[in-house]
Protein backbone atom coordinates (compact mmCIF):
# COMPACT_ATOMS: atom_id res chain seq x y z
CA UNK A 1 0.00 0.00 0.00
CA UNK A 2 0.48 3.11 -0.95
CA UNK A 3 0.28 6.92 0.12
CA UNK A 4 1.10 9.93 -2.73
CA UNK A 5 1.21 12.58 -1.53
CA UNK A 6 2.28 16.67 -1.85
CA UNK A 7 3.02 19.45 0.73
CA UNK A 8 2.59 23.18 0.38
CA UNK A 9 4.78 24.78 3.30
CA UNK A 10 4.86 28.41 4.49
CA UNK A 11 8.81 28.93 3.20
CA UNK A 12 11.07 29.88 5.67
CA UNK A 13 14.18 29.13 7.94
CA UNK A 14 14.99 25.15 7.99
CA UNK A 15 12.81 23.47 10.30
CA UNK A 16 10.68 26.13 11.01
CA UNK A 17 8.59 25.76 8.00
CA UNK A 18 4.64 25.32 8.74
CA UNK A 19 2.58 22.90 6.44
CA UNK A 20 -0.40 25.58 4.60
CA UNK A 21 -2.16 22.41 2.25
CA UNK A 22 -1.71 19.12 2.38
CA UNK A 23 -2.77 15.73 -0.26
CA UNK A 24 -3.03 12.11 0.49
CA UNK A 25 -3.97 9.49 -1.97
CA UNK A 26 -3.81 6.23 -0.58
CA UNK A 27 -2.86 3.58 -3.54
CA UNK A 28 -3.09 0.31 -3.57
CA UNK A 29 -1.16 -0.48 -6.86
CA UNK A 30 -4.26 0.09 -9.15
CA UNK A 31 -6.40 2.07 -7.86
CA UNK A 32 -6.49 5.29 -5.03
CA UNK A 33 -8.79 3.61 -2.33
CA UNK A 34 -9.37 6.81 0.34
CA UNK A 35 -8.07 10.45 -0.38
CA UNK A 36 -7.93 13.61 1.52
CA UNK A 37 -7.42 17.02 1.18
CA UNK A 38 -6.69 19.81 3.27
CA UNK A 39 -5.22 23.36 3.73
CA UNK A 40 -4.28 23.70 6.67
CA UNK A 41 -3.57 26.82 9.34
CA UNK A 42 0.76 26.87 9.63
CA UNK A 43 -0.23 29.21 12.30
CA UNK A 44 2.92 31.48 11.10
CA UNK A 45 3.33 33.72 8.18
CA UNK A 46 3.46 32.72 4.99
CA UNK A 47 6.73 34.08 2.63
CA UNK A 48 5.68 36.62 -0.49
CA UNK A 49 7.49 34.26 -2.86
CA UNK A 50 5.24 31.18 -1.51
CA UNK A 51 2.30 33.49 -2.02
CA UNK A 52 3.25 34.37 -5.75
CA UNK A 53 3.74 30.48 -6.22
CA UNK A 54 1.00 28.95 -4.85
CA UNK A 55 -1.87 31.19 -4.65
CA UNK A 56 -2.53 30.38 -0.66
CA UNK A 57 -2.64 32.94 1.07
CA UNK A 58 -3.50 34.14 4.66
CA UNK A 59 -6.47 34.93 4.44
CA UNK A 60 -7.39 31.95 2.68
CA UNK A 61 -6.19 29.82 5.76
CA UNK A 62 -7.67 32.21 8.33
CA UNK A 63 -10.75 29.76 8.79
CA UNK A 64 -8.18 26.01 8.10
CA UNK A 65 -8.26 23.60 10.57
CA UNK A 66 -4.51 23.56 12.38
CA UNK A 67 -2.19 20.80 11.71
CA UNK A 68 -3.47 19.29 15.62
CA UNK A 69 -7.04 19.22 13.68
CA UNK A 70 -5.92 17.27 11.40
CA UNK A 71 -3.00 14.82 12.23
CA UNK A 72 -5.18 11.89 13.31
CA UNK A 73 -6.52 11.74 9.69
CA UNK A 74 -2.50 11.61 8.68
CA UNK A 75 -1.87 8.90 10.83
CA UNK A 76 -5.19 6.91 9.58
CA UNK A 77 -4.77 7.18 6.03
CA UNK A 78 -0.85 6.73 6.04
CA UNK A 79 -1.06 3.43 8.31
CA UNK A 80 0.60 0.41 6.83
CA UNK A 81 1.57 2.43 3.53
CA UNK A 82 4.63 3.97 1.97
CA UNK A 83 4.82 7.33 1.79
CA UNK A 84 5.43 8.10 -2.01
CA UNK A 85 6.38 11.97 -3.44
CA UNK A 86 8.46 14.15 -5.70
CA UNK A 87 11.46 14.90 -3.61
CA UNK A 88 9.99 12.39 -0.83
CA UNK A 89 12.94 13.83 1.44
CA UNK A 90 11.57 17.27 1.60
CA UNK A 91 7.89 16.47 2.22
CA UNK A 92 8.79 13.46 4.85
CA UNK A 93 11.03 15.81 6.96
CA UNK A 94 8.03 18.43 7.26
CA UNK A 95 5.49 16.09 7.94
CA UNK A 96 8.02 14.64 11.04
CA UNK A 97 8.52 18.49 12.24
CA UNK A 98 4.80 19.18 12.51
CA UNK A 99 4.59 15.76 14.02
CA UNK A 100 7.16 16.56 16.64
CA UNK A 101 6.25 19.73 17.40
CA UNK A 102 2.90 18.10 18.87
CA UNK A 103 5.06 15.35 21.09
CA UNK A 104 4.69 12.56 18.29
CA UNK A 105 7.26 10.38 16.67
CA UNK A 106 5.83 10.09 13.18
CA UNK A 107 7.70 7.00 11.40
CA UNK A 108 6.92 6.08 7.91
CA UNK A 109 8.94 4.48 5.30
CA UNK A 110 9.31 6.30 2.05
CA UNK A 111 9.80 6.14 -1.98
CA UNK A 112 10.97 9.36 -3.95
CA UNK A 113 9.93 9.61 -7.31
CA UNK A 114 12.85 11.79 -8.44
CA UNK A 115 15.27 9.05 -7.64
CA UNK A 116 13.26 6.70 -8.95
CA UNK A 117 12.77 8.47 -12.07
CA UNK A 118 16.15 9.35 -12.40
CA UNK A 119 16.86 5.43 -12.28
CA UNK A 120 14.09 4.22 -14.19
CA UNK A 121 13.76 7.41 -17.42
CA UNK A 122 17.60 8.21 -17.00
CA UNK A 123 17.24 10.05 -20.38
CA UNK A 124 14.80 12.17 -19.30
CA UNK A 125 16.06 16.15 -19.80
CA UNK A 126 14.37 17.15 -16.36
CA UNK A 127 13.90 15.33 -13.36
CA UNK A 128 11.18 18.17 -12.36
CA UNK A 129 7.95 17.21 -11.96
CA UNK A 130 6.45 19.87 -13.86
CA UNK A 131 9.40 18.99 -16.77
CA UNK A 132 9.08 15.61 -16.54
CA UNK A 133 5.20 14.67 -16.87
CA UNK A 134 4.59 16.92 -19.68
CA UNK A 135 7.77 15.04 -21.67
CA UNK A 136 5.34 11.87 -20.88
CA UNK A 137 2.38 12.96 -22.11
CA UNK A 138 0.77 13.10 -19.15
CA UNK A 139 -1.79 15.94 -18.20
CA UNK A 140 -1.55 18.14 -15.35
CA UNK A 141 -3.63 20.99 -13.63
CA UNK A 142 -3.36 23.34 -10.39
CA UNK A 143 0.67 22.64 -10.26
CA UNK A 144 2.31 23.82 -7.35
CA UNK A 145 -1.23 23.16 -5.02
CA UNK A 146 -1.25 20.21 -3.24
CA UNK A 147 -3.78 18.20 -4.58
CA UNK A 148 -2.63 19.31 -8.26
CA UNK A 149 0.81 17.96 -7.68
CA UNK A 150 -0.17 14.90 -5.33
CA UNK A 151 -2.15 13.49 -8.84
CA UNK A 152 1.20 14.53 -11.01
CA UNK A 153 3.30 12.44 -8.89
CA UNK A 154 0.03 9.79 -8.58
CA UNK A 155 0.09 9.37 -12.64
CA UNK A 156 4.08 9.44 -12.54
CA UNK A 157 4.48 6.56 -9.78
CA UNK A 158 2.02 4.48 -12.36
CA UNK A 159 4.23 5.05 -14.80
CA UNK A 160 7.37 4.31 -12.79
CA UNK A 161 5.60 1.28 -11.44
CA UNK A 162 5.01 0.06 -15.28
CA UNK A 163 8.63 0.35 -16.19
CA UNK A 164 10.03 -1.22 -13.45
CA UNK A 165 10.93 -4.38 -14.93
CA UNK A 166 12.62 -5.52 -12.16
CA UNK A 167 10.19 -5.59 -9.99
CA UNK A 168 12.39 -3.77 -7.36
CA UNK A 169 9.76 -1.48 -6.18
CA UNK A 170 7.37 -4.30 -5.08
CA UNK A 171 9.60 -6.37 -3.80
CA UNK A 172 10.96 -4.06 -1.12
CA UNK A 173 7.18 -3.43 -0.04
CA UNK A 174 6.58 -6.98 -0.01
CA UNK A 175 9.63 -7.74 2.59
CA UNK A 176 8.10 -5.03 4.81
CA UNK A 177 5.16 -6.24 5.36
CA UNK A 178 5.71 -9.90 4.99
CA UNK A 179 5.94 -11.90 8.14
CA UNK A 180 6.10 -15.52 8.85
CA UNK A 181 3.23 -17.97 7.05
CA UNK A 182 0.43 -16.35 4.99
CA UNK A 183 -1.84 -14.20 7.09
CA UNK A 184 -5.22 -14.29 7.23
CA UNK A 185 -4.69 -10.72 5.63
CA UNK A 186 -2.50 -12.06 3.00
CA UNK A 187 -5.22 -14.72 2.34
CA UNK A 188 -7.69 -11.97 1.35
CA UNK A 189 -5.48 -10.61 -0.87
CA UNK A 190 -4.78 -13.32 -2.31
CA UNK A 191 -9.08 -13.56 -2.97
CA UNK A 192 -9.74 -10.11 -3.84
CA UNK A 193 -7.16 -10.59 -6.75
CA UNK A 194 -9.50 -9.77 -9.82
CA UNK A 195 -10.70 -11.65 -12.35
CA UNK A 196 -9.00 -9.77 -15.81
CA UNK A 197 -6.34 -10.00 -17.98
CA UNK A 198 -3.19 -9.56 -16.37
CA UNK A 199 0.12 -10.75 -14.47
CA UNK A 200 0.24 -11.90 -11.65
CA UNK A 201 3.03 -12.62 -8.99
CA UNK A 202 3.72 -15.01 -6.25
CA UNK A 203 6.31 -13.69 -3.75
CA UNK A 204 8.44 -15.28 -0.79
CA UNK A 205 8.91 -13.97 2.38
CA UNK A 206 12.13 -11.94 1.50
CA UNK A 207 9.33 -10.09 -1.28
CA UNK A 208 11.52 -12.08 -3.94
CA UNK A 209 9.11 -12.65 -7.13
CA UNK A 210 9.33 -16.80 -7.36
CA UNK A 211 6.16 -17.09 -9.89
CA UNK A 212 5.00 -15.08 -12.21
CA UNK A 213 2.10 -16.33 -14.72
CA UNK A 214 -0.31 -14.73 -17.48
CA UNK A 215 -4.27 -15.21 -17.37
CA UNK A 216 -6.72 -14.10 -18.94
CA UNK A 217 -8.39 -14.42 -15.51
CA UNK A 218 -5.78 -14.09 -12.61
CA UNK A 219 -8.29 -15.00 -9.70
CA UNK A 220 -9.16 -18.69 -11.51
CA UNK A 221 -5.40 -18.97 -12.04
CA UNK A 222 -4.19 -17.90 -8.62
CA UNK A 223 -6.65 -20.18 -7.01
CA UNK A 224 -5.69 -23.38 -9.19
CA UNK A 225 -2.22 -22.84 -8.07
CA UNK A 226 -3.56 -22.92 -4.35
CA UNK A 227 -5.77 -26.04 -5.11
CA UNK A 228 -2.98 -27.97 -7.48
CA UNK A 229 -1.20 -31.57 -5.76
CA UNK A 230 2.02 -32.39 -6.02
CA UNK A 231 5.24 -32.00 -4.28
CA UNK A 232 6.49 -28.82 -6.46
CA UNK A 233 2.94 -27.39 -5.91
CA UNK A 234 2.55 -27.53 -2.52
CA UNK A 235 6.47 -26.06 -1.81
CA UNK A 236 5.42 -22.87 -3.97
CA UNK A 237 2.35 -22.86 -1.67
CA UNK A 238 4.47 -23.41 1.28
CA UNK A 239 7.20 -21.18 0.17
CA UNK A 240 4.44 -17.97 -1.01
CA UNK A 241 3.78 -15.32 1.24
CA UNK A 242 2.05 -12.56 -0.56
CA UNK A 243 0.64 -12.35 -4.26
CA UNK A 244 0.61 -9.55 -6.25
CA UNK A 245 -0.64 -8.56 -10.00
CA UNK A 246 -0.32 -6.10 -12.64
CA UNK A 247 -3.38 -5.61 -15.04
CA UNK A 248 -2.71 -5.02 -18.87
CA UNK A 249 -6.29 -5.10 -20.24
CA UNK A 250 -4.93 -6.51 -23.47
CA UNK A 251 -3.43 -10.60 -23.66
CA UNK A 252 -1.03 -9.33 -25.88
CA UNK A 253 0.45 -7.18 -23.58
CA UNK A 254 0.64 -9.59 -20.77
CA UNK A 255 2.10 -12.48 -22.59
CA UNK A 256 4.44 -10.17 -23.90
CA UNK A 257 5.25 -8.75 -20.15
CA UNK A 258 4.91 -12.71 -18.94
CA UNK A 259 7.74 -13.54 -21.27
CA UNK A 260 9.98 -10.23 -20.69
CA UNK A 261 9.46 -10.19 -17.35
CA UNK A 262 10.34 -13.86 -16.76
CA UNK A 263 13.81 -13.91 -18.37
CA UNK A 264 14.59 -10.89 -16.33
CA UNK A 265 13.74 -12.20 -12.57
CA UNK A 266 13.81 -16.18 -13.47
CA UNK A 267 11.60 -17.30 -10.87
CA UNK A 268 12.48 -20.06 -9.07
CA UNK A 269 9.14 -22.05 -9.52
CA UNK A 270 8.82 -21.14 -13.13
CA UNK A 271 10.48 -22.92 -16.62
CA UNK A 272 12.11 -19.84 -18.55
CA UNK A 273 11.25 -21.08 -22.36
CA UNK A 274 14.07 -19.88 -24.77
CA UNK A 275 17.20 -20.79 -22.20
CA UNK A 276 19.02 -23.09 -24.65
CA UNK A 277 20.13 -21.88 -28.39
CA UNK A 278 18.08 -24.56 -29.75
CA UNK A 279 14.83 -22.79 -28.43
CA UNK A 280 15.85 -19.72 -30.20
CA UNK A 281 16.65 -21.18 -33.32
CA UNK A 282 13.61 -23.03 -33.73
CA UNK A 283 11.76 -19.28 -32.69
CA UNK A 284 14.24 -17.44 -35.37
CA UNK A 285 12.77 -19.55 -38.02
CA UNK A 286 9.23 -19.46 -37.07
CA UNK A 287 9.20 -15.75 -36.32
CA UNK A 288 11.85 -13.41 -38.59
CA UNK A 289 10.38 -15.41 -41.48
CA UNK A 290 6.37 -13.96 -40.91
CA UNK A 291 7.28 -10.52 -39.42
CA UNK A 292 7.46 -7.91 -42.05
CA UNK A 293 10.35 -5.11 -41.25
CA UNK A 294 8.50 -2.03 -40.57
CA UNK A 295 7.72 -0.15 -37.62
CA UNK A 296 4.37 -0.28 -36.37
CA UNK A 297 2.55 0.37 -33.31
CA UNK A 298 0.15 -2.06 -31.81
CA UNK A 299 -2.90 -0.37 -30.27
CA UNK A 300 -5.10 -2.64 -27.94
CA UNK A 301 -6.76 -2.25 -25.36
CA UNK A 302 -5.39 -0.89 -21.43
CA UNK A 303 -6.15 -1.35 -18.22
CA UNK A 304 -9.39 0.96 -18.13
CA UNK A 305 -11.61 2.10 -20.30
CA UNK A 306 -10.13 5.97 -20.45
CA UNK A 307 -7.16 3.71 -21.58
CA UNK A 308 -4.81 2.05 -24.42
CA UNK A 309 -2.00 0.25 -24.44
CA UNK A 310 1.02 0.33 -27.08
CA UNK A 311 3.25 -2.36 -28.60
CA UNK A 312 6.23 -0.67 -30.43
CA UNK A 313 7.71 -2.55 -33.27
CA UNK A 314 10.80 -1.40 -34.87
CA UNK A 315 11.79 -2.73 -38.01
CA UNK A 316 9.92 -6.03 -37.54
CA UNK A 317 11.56 -6.40 -34.05
CA UNK A 318 9.47 -6.03 -30.40
CA UNK A 319 11.25 -2.68 -28.64
CA UNK A 320 8.70 -2.49 -25.86
CA UNK A 321 5.22 -1.52 -24.76
CA UNK A 322 3.59 1.19 -22.37
CA UNK A 323 -0.09 2.93 -21.45
CA UNK A 324 -1.50 6.06 -22.87
CA UNK A 325 -4.58 8.19 -22.12
CA UNK A 326 -7.03 8.22 -24.50
CA UNK A 327 -7.65 12.20 -24.13
CA UNK A 328 -3.62 11.93 -25.22
CA UNK A 329 -2.06 12.44 -28.54
CA UNK A 330 0.56 10.01 -29.81
CA UNK A 331 1.21 11.49 -32.55
CA UNK A 332 4.10 12.97 -31.23
CA UNK A 333 7.16 10.31 -31.37
CA UNK A 334 8.84 11.85 -28.31
CA UNK A 335 6.13 11.46 -26.10
CA UNK A 336 5.40 7.69 -27.30
CA UNK A 337 8.68 7.04 -26.95
CA UNK A 338 8.62 8.81 -23.56
CA UNK A 339 5.59 6.53 -22.10
CA UNK A 340 7.18 2.60 -23.72
CA UNK A 341 9.05 0.79 -21.70
CA UNK A 342 12.04 -0.67 -23.33
CA UNK A 343 11.81 -4.47 -23.69
CA UNK A 344 15.07 -7.12 -25.16
CA UNK A 345 12.51 -8.16 -27.75
CA UNK A 346 14.05 -11.33 -28.46
CA UNK A 347 12.77 -13.85 -31.15
CA UNK A 348 9.94 -15.50 -28.60
CA UNK A 349 8.61 -12.15 -28.06
CA UNK A 350 8.87 -11.67 -31.82
CA UNK A 351 7.02 -14.84 -32.07
CA UNK A 352 4.29 -14.02 -29.51
CA UNK A 353 3.32 -11.17 -31.64
CA UNK A 354 2.81 -12.75 -34.92
CA UNK A 355 1.02 -15.96 -33.43
CA UNK A 356 -1.41 -13.77 -31.65
CA UNK A 357 -2.22 -11.33 -34.78
CA UNK A 358 -2.89 -13.88 -36.73
CA UNK A 359 -5.28 -15.83 -34.24
CA UNK A 360 -6.37 -12.87 -32.67
CA UNK A 361 -7.94 -9.13 -32.98
CA UNK A 362 -5.79 -6.01 -31.83
CA UNK A 363 -7.87 -2.42 -31.84
CA UNK A 364 -5.56 -0.63 -34.48
CA UNK A 365 -2.17 -0.96 -36.08
CA UNK A 366 -0.64 1.92 -36.97
CA UNK A 367 2.15 2.32 -39.45
CA UNK A 368 4.92 4.57 -38.38
CA UNK A 369 6.71 7.32 -40.11
CA UNK A 370 10.59 6.77 -41.02
CA UNK A 371 10.58 10.65 -40.63
CA UNK A 372 12.44 12.63 -37.91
Amino acid sequence: MYAVLDIETTGGKYDEEGITEIAIHRFDGHHVVDKFVSLVNPEREIQPFVVNLTGINKKMLRSAPKFHEVAKRIVEITQDAVLVAHNAQFDYRILRTEFRRLGYNYERKTICTVSLSQKLIPEAESHSLGKLVRSLGIAVSDRHRADGDAIATLKLFKVLLSKDIQKSIIREVVRDETLGELSARQLDIVESTPSETGVYYMHNKDGDIIFLGKSRNMKKRVNQHFIKSGDRARQLQKDTKKVTYELTGSELVALLKENEELLRNRPKYNFVPGTSLNDHQHVDKSADQRLPEEDLLIVDRGRTEGERSAILVKEGHFKGLGFFDLNHQINNIHILESIITPMEGNSIATDIIVNYLEKRTVLKIIPLSKKD
